[in-house]
C-alpha cells in the first residue's frame, strides 16, 4: 500500500488499520482455505465410501461471508477495488482529486448503510434464537456477528481514510489524496507487481 501515513494521530491510525486489517485478510483466507479442504473431504469420502459428514457446504458459505467482509477494508486501503476510469484518467488533476473524494464518501455511505441493516438481521437471529435449517442447526447470531465485525471494521477505515482525505482535499494535498483513495496508474501496479516478484524470490510473500 503507498504509505499515506504522517507523525500524527491520523497516520498512526491508518498504519494500525492497515496492519490490522491484513491480519484480517490473512484469517480470512485461512478460513476460506479451510473449507476447501473440508468440501474437497467430503466428496473424496463420499466417493471411496459412499458416506458424507454433511454440514461442509453450510460451513463453507459462513466462511465465505466472513472472509468477505473481513477483506473489504484490506481492499480499499489497497486501492484494488474495481472503478470504471475511461474518462477519470484524462481528466484535470483536480477535478479527478474531487470525484475520488466524492467516491470514498459514496462508498462509506454505502458501507455504514449495509453495517446497519446486517446488524439488525445479526441481531434479530440473536433474539429469536434462530438456528440453521440444516443438520447442524448452526446458531445464526453467530456467523453473522463474525460477518457484521467485518462489515464494521470496513466502515471504520472508511472513516478514517475519510477524514484523512478530507483534510489533504482542503489543503490542496491532491498527491496524498490520490494516494490514499486515486486510481492507481500503470506505473503504480507495475511497480507493486515488481515489488512482490522480488519478496516471492526472497520467500516472503508478505
Amino acid at each position: 500500500m503507498t504509505d499515506v501515513s504522517k507523525p500524527s494521530w491520523l497516520g498512526q491510525a491508518l498504519a494500525w488499520a492497515a496492519r490490522l486489517s491484513r491480519i484480517g485478510v490473512w484469517v480470512g483466507g485461512s478460513l476460506t482455505l479451510a473449507s476447501v479442504l473440508l468440501i474437497s473431504y467430503d466428496v473424496i469420502v463420499r466417493r471411496l465410501f459412499g458416506v458424507t459428514m454433511g454440514g461442509s457446504d453450510e460451513l463453507s458459505s459462513y466462511a465465505f461471508a466472513i472472509s468477505t467482509s473481513w477483506a473489504l477494508a484490506y481492499t480499499a486501503l489497497e486501492r484494488a477495488n474495481v472503478r470504471v476510469d475511461v474518462v477519470y484518467q484524462h481528466l484535470p488533476v483536480r477535478v479527478a482529486a474531487v470525484l475520488d473524494w466524492v467516491a470514498l464518501v459514496s462508498l462509506g455511505v454505502f458501507a455504514v448503510f449495509l453495517t446497519y441493516h446486517t446488524q439488525q438481521v445479526a441481531l434479530q437471529s440473536w433474539q429469536m434464537g434462530a438456528k440453521a435449517n440444516t443438520p447442524l442447526a448452526t446458531p445464526l447470531w453467530a456467523p453473522q456477528f463474525l460477518w457484521v465485525a467485518g462489515l464494521a471494521w470496513f466502515s471504520l477505515v472508511l472513516a478514517l481514510m475519510l477524514v484523512r482525505a478530507s483534510a489533504a482535499l482542503v489543503i490542496g494535498d491532491l498527491k496524498t489524496l490520490n494516494a490514499l483513495c486515486g486510481v492507481k496508474s500503470a506505473k503504480e501496479e507495475a511497480q507493486e507487481e515488481a515489488e512482490m516478484g522480488v519478496r516471492m524470490v526472497k520467500g516472503d510473500a508478505t
